[in-house]
């Protein structure tokens, strides 16, 4: 009996998802915007999915990208989905820190 084999990728490849300049700039920016916490949360998606739409796209022209998105490699959306919360709550905590609302 075949059993279907999983691909392995070494740690690496994983750390440079975290890595995508758009989800860290897009993140890093909403977060900072955002007025609320709870908004942190919808940020953080909006990001993941701009970063995986950008990355498969540019990946998709042959563009060179950190983190490339395609049908026979891998997209790591739990390490890309980590990395938009914790942009996004560093962006919000930032914003708490350095420019604080009256």
């Amino acid at each position: 009996m075949n059993h279907p084999t999983v691909p392995y990728y070494p740690p690496e490849v994983w750390i440079m998802a975290a890595f995508d300049p758009v989800l860290i700039g897009l993140a890093l920016y909403l977060g900072w915007k955002a007025d609320q916490f709870g908004k942190v949360v919808l940020v953080a998606m909006m990001a993941l999915v701009a970063s995986v739409l950008v990355s498969w796209v540019l990946t998709g022209i042959g563009v060179p990208w950190p983190a490339p998105i395609g049908r026979e490699l891998p997209t790591f959306f739990p390490v890309r989905t980590g990395a938009a919360l914790i942009y996004a709550v560093v962006g919000y905590s930032a914003r708490r820190v350095i420019a604080p609302r009256a």
